[in-house]
């Protein structure tokens, strides 16, 4: 049997189809090109392999998996472990919050200790990152939690970050109690899209607090809600984050008795290695957040 077939079957019998299988194979293959090679594959050994729709392996399609499957899942173990002995690489999958705030501080951490650590990142949220996990495509995931994860995902929850809202500094708003009075706000919300793990969250605690209020202009990330806030557009939905300074010109307001985000790192099987080291700096950055939100609530309390 032609190697490279093989290969090709391998990845469409994980990733279940042929148009999924093409955007996980690493290097550039056309869907044509793949259906073709595996009809070769199929008129070799004279069987189907799979049924196309809905995809289902044959018995034959499982047993082939089954032999090739642990030689090409480990390719890129096997690799790492010629290249250094013990691999030098995490790949880590991560929500956007958590890159653009967090990851830099996390990789300088663990850099101390491993200085020849690889790390390739990707973004995500937590079904598309535990579905990662589940495919052996991340080492760990650090990620907003909506739900527990599945079986075969370790995991425990590391941080609360609390929502506030972000109001021009020379806005009348002192606090969401005065903001909320009217329970129908005329009030401008810039907000980010709706299958965001924040604007849900902010989402249910309106609807807790009997409040009705529309999107009026949505964004894709915390900083255009508050440069957008900045310039008067409206308030805009946020987190504490005291990694990262606001724009100017905006303050927070606090949402007492809105739900948190919950952080958490996920992963599977043992910690050890090059990735307990990364767990452990995830931690040890955790630790450093837990006093800055402290310091900062009690900012926001005096300053309220």
């Amino acid at each position: 049997m032609n190697i490279h077939h093989l290969e090709l079957f391998y990845y469409v019998a994980r990733h279940e189809g042929i148009s999924n299988a093409v955007r996980k194979i690493p290097y550039g293959i056309q869907q044509p090109a793949v259906s073709a090679q595996i009809a070769l594959l199929e008129e070799h050994i004279d069987a189907t392999l799979f049924h196309r729709r809905p995809f289902e392996l044959t018995e034959t399609g499982r047993k082939l998996y089954a032999f090739v499957e642990p030689f090409f899942s480990n390719l890129n173990k096997i690799g790492d472990d010629l290249r250094g002995g013990e691999s030098q690489r995490v790949r880590v999958g991560a929500s956007h919050i958590i890159l653009s705030d967090h990851m830099p501080a996390i990789m300088e951490k663990v850099r101390e200790d491993r200085p020849d650590l690889r790390v390739s990142l990707q973004s995500g949220h937590q079904p598309a990152l535990e579905a990662a996990l589940l495919a052996r495509e991340i080492d760990v995931a650090v990620t907003v939690l909506e739900k527990e994860p599945p079986p075969g995902i370790e995991g425990h929850a590391l941080l609360d970050i609390p929502l506030v809202l972000v109001a021009k500094r020379s806005s009348k708003i002192q606090s969401v109690e005065r903001l909320f009075e009217p329970r129908k706000i005329t009030e401008p919300l810039i907000c980010l899209p709706t299958d965001e793990p924040v604007t849900k969250l902010f989402r249910t605690g309106l609807t807790e607090a009997g409040v009705d209020w529309h999107t009026t202009l949505e964004v894709n990330s915390f900083d255009l809600a508050e440069k957008f806030a900045a310039k008067g557009f409206g308030i805009g939905i946020g987190v504490v984050s005291p990694s990262s300074r606001r724009a100017p010109g905006v303050r927070a307001i606090p949402l007492p008795g809105f739900p948190a985000l919950k952080i958490g790192v996920l992963w599977q099987g043992k910690l050890e290695g090059q990735l307990q080291s990364f767990v452990e700096g995830i931690e040890w950055h955790v630790g450093n957040l837990k006093q800055m939100l402290a310091t900062e609530a009690r900012s926001n309390g005096e300053s309220a």
